[in-house]
């Protein structure tokens, strides 16, 4: 839980010996949720899905940035991590989270709040595989195999392949998750320095989605608030008409060469891509319908079919992404000057159509056979594709003094974004776009006190354009032809911040222990939320204005003792708003307030035990309340759980390599709680403006409600 770090920022992670002892069907996301400052917010206890957020010192996970095998696996346009498609957790080598300072030369421009790096184990030097058999509540089963090849003659490529194939039930509503997943890696090291390693993984997952309550809702009726199990002919809430399937594609290739004495190169290039529908529940009036600002009445529907329908949303949506990352590294000296370049391409498309179901509530994905206007033409919300470019030039250099116990470094990085979007809707503007250069400079002090003991300062900026389409493309209500969200010219304000961070470290014999006071300043702080209008997804960013954050977090483990390990994290959070937001004509009162998802005090307690053959772990965690509104008049309560999990190794078995079994029980009290938010607003009640007349209605949040108590057992068994 407490890898060794040296670099100049915060950074913490976890190993492989730490992966193997969580449930096999969780991510990397979720492998976080005890590291100071990471607060994961799961809708299902099993971390099989994506129905979750992770924050890191009160900033979500759009404000993150991600790196998989020297790739950028999200999403980023929306800037979503898909974690759960990345790779399957037995062939995760480790996953390190960095707040706040990510890598200049990482392949992202997004990381305002930080970045998550994965990375998957090596291929073996001997034949021989791995089979993992997961059984436990919630109707859940996976079976995982994987397959080594070891050395391949006298060539040095070693490669490895995996399958596993998930199922589980809700654990509240009706409705399941169904995975399919593949990874596969090779590598090869030749000479001194120069490596090749080929990463690719295939991911294919349905899901019935969770409702996402609001405080009223859950008050009323807990986690008993879910989709209907029927279908009544009428009801939009079906729970059939709620669920979504996404299919992942990435890959990348890392080459590193070394060019001279102290001269090396190191280039990545990537593909990503992702087919993707999410289904909601509408209800279409065939004689009052639009598309775009146009009348599309009457809709086809079928012979002797009433005037009003229930009908299912289908967003489906497009996106390829190729991307290449290189750097170059000179050592020379006292001296080490890095040069980094970056570049991704992003084709997206996205066109929510809908489709009405049969007598059994059953309808068409993927876009097929949709409801036509009257002129033929399928009935849309919108109809948009967009084109992004980004280009990174990033120049470090870094100089030690005093036998290498301290280095500073410098650092600046130009990020150039141009995103082109048109949008074939009536009425919409055809062509939008805007292009957008950052300076990104930083500067690192890093001073070795004792080999045992370290301290740092760093000062450091970032951005991050709006999240989603929202901004780019013009809405439509295909009930009224009234325009639901208009394109911003130019594009909407980005998203920056200057970041200042004083750490120290110990690793010693009675203790190791980490700290990091950090202070932040944001401008146009983007707050991502989403809601559901007329059965579709909409994702939106919430202009948060000037923001200030301060805080101070830390970890702290101590030596094996009889076998067991504690391990203690925390932070305490402070940030607030520092102006008025716009709204209605004049402004909110907000200066002042606590910022949205931003508890006050987290943190962890865990212990793991370990004699080689008995082993099991304990983790506490405790999140603060957090605010869901800017003006603090609504909030999730502060909530508490406990995950263990116990195994035992037995030696070998003939061909078997220490077959395990493990059991993971996952909150183990089965409390009942709201982990996080789904959609945010500005208030929750009526609201008077700064001009003391203007009355601003509320909007309610809506949650994500945390999972049950559920256990999962898993029999692990190496071949050769």
């Amino acid at each position: 839980m407490m890898p060794k770090q040296t670099d100049p920022f915060a950074k913490s992670g976890v190993t492989r010996d730490y992966i193997a002892a969580q449930a096999p069907a969780t991510n990397a996301l979720t492998l976080l949720r005890n590291v100071p400052g990471v607060v994961v917010a799961s809708a299902d206890p099993t971390g099989a899905t994506d129905r979750m957020s992770v924050s890191i010192r009160g900033m979500n996970q759009n404000e993150l940035g991600y790196e998989l095998e020297g790739m950028n696996p999200s999403d980023v346009l929306y800037y979503s991590p898909t974690s759960s498609g990345w790779a399957d957790t037995e062939n995760i080598g480790s996953v390190t989270v960095t707040p706040g300072a990510p890598d200049m030369m990482a392949p992202t421009f997004s990381a305002v709040g930080g970045l998550i790096s994965e990375t998957l184990r090596d291929p073996s030097h001997k034949f021989g595989g791995l089979l993992d058999l997961t059984y436990g509540g919630n109707s859940m089963r996976r079976e995982f195999i994987r397959l080594d090849s070891g050395e391949l003659g006298q060539s040095g490529v070693r490669t490895f392949a995996s399958f596993s194939d998930t199922q589980a039930s809700n654990w509240r509503g009706p409705g399941g998750l169904h995975r399919w997943h593949v990874d596969f890696k090779a590598s090869k090291k030749w000479g001194d320095g120069n490596s090749i390693s080929a990463f690719m993984s295939y991911n294919d997952v349905q899901e019935n989605l969770y409702t996402y309550p609001t405080m009223a809702q859950w008050n009323t009726y807990g986690i008993n608030y879910n989709y209907s199990k029927t279908f009544t002919g009428s009801n939009t809430n079906y729970y059939k008409f709620h669920q979504y399937e996404w299919k992942h594609a990435r890959a990348s290739v890392q080459m590193k060469f070394k060019l001279a004495e102290g001269l090396h190169l190191s280039v990545t290039p990537y593909i990503f891509d992702v087919d993707g529908t999410v289904q909601g529940g509408s209800t279409l009036n065939q004689n009052k319908a639009f598309l775009g600002n146009e009348s599309a009445s009457p809709l086809q529907f079928p012979e002797g079919s009433g005037a009003s329908q229930v009908a299912q949303s289908n967003d489906t949506f497009r996106e390829s992404t190729f991307g290449i990352n290189s750097i170059l590294d000179w050592k020379k000296g006292h001296n080490d000057l890095q040069f980094g370049y970056w570049y991704s391409y992003i084709n997206y498309a996205e066109d929510p159509t809908y489709a009405l179901p049969d007598a059994a509530g059953n309808a068409s994905r993927w876009g097929q056979d949709p409801v036509l206007t009257a002129s033929g033409a399928a009935l849309k919300q919108w109809d948009a594709h967009v084109i992004q470019q980004t280009n990174t030039l990033s120049l470090m250099d870094t100089y030690s003094l005093l036998h290498d116990r301290l280095k500073i470094s410098a650092g600046f990085k130009e990020a150039m974004v141009t995103r082109t979007a048109t949008n074939l809707m009536p009425g919409a503007t055809y062509a939008t776009g805007f292009t957008d250069a950052q300076p990104l400079p930083r500067v690192a002090i890093s001073y070795q006190i004792t080999p045992r003991d370290q301290v740092y300062v760093n000062g450091t900026t970032a951005f991050r354009e709006a999240a989603a389409i929202t901004p780019s493309v013009d809405m439509f209500s295909s009930s009224t032809g009234q325009m639901t969200s208009r394109h911003v010219s130019g594009g909407i304000k980005p998203e920056y911040s200057i970041a200042e961070e004083l750490g120290y470290r110990h690793y010693g014999k009675y203790f190791n222990l980490s700290l990091s006071f950090f202070n932040y300043n944001f401008t146009n702080r983007q707050i991502t939320s989403s809601s559901l209008v007329e059965g579709t997804t909409i994702t939106t960013s919430l202009n948060g204005g000037g923001q200030t954050t301060r805080g101070i977090s830390g970890e702290i483990s101590l030596p094996r003792w009889h076998h067991f390990t504690p391990y203690f994290s925390g932070q305490y959070l402070h940030a607030t708003t520092d102006n008025n937001l716009a709204s209605g004509g004049t402004y909110l009162p907000t200066a002042g307030k606590v910022a949205v998802l931003s508890p006050k005090f987290s943190g962890s307690i865990g212990l793991s035990y370990d004699d080689g053959h008995v082993f099991g772990n304990f983790a506490f965690n405790y999140v603060g309340s957090e605010y869901s509104t800017f003006m603090n008049d609504e909030k999730i309560p502060s909530y508490e759980t406990a995950n263990l999990g116990i195994g035992y190794r037995f030696k070998d078995i003939f061909f078997l390599k220490r077959p395990q079994f493990q059991l993971n029980l996952t909150n183990l009290g089965n409390s009942h709680y709201l982990s996080g938010a789904w959609g945010l607003t500005t208030n929750a009640h009526n609201t008077l403006g700064t001009d003391g007349h203007t009355l601003i209605k509320g909007s309610a949040p809506t949650y994500i409600t945390g999972g049950n108590f559920t256990g999962l057992s898993a029999l692990r068994r190496g071949f050769e």
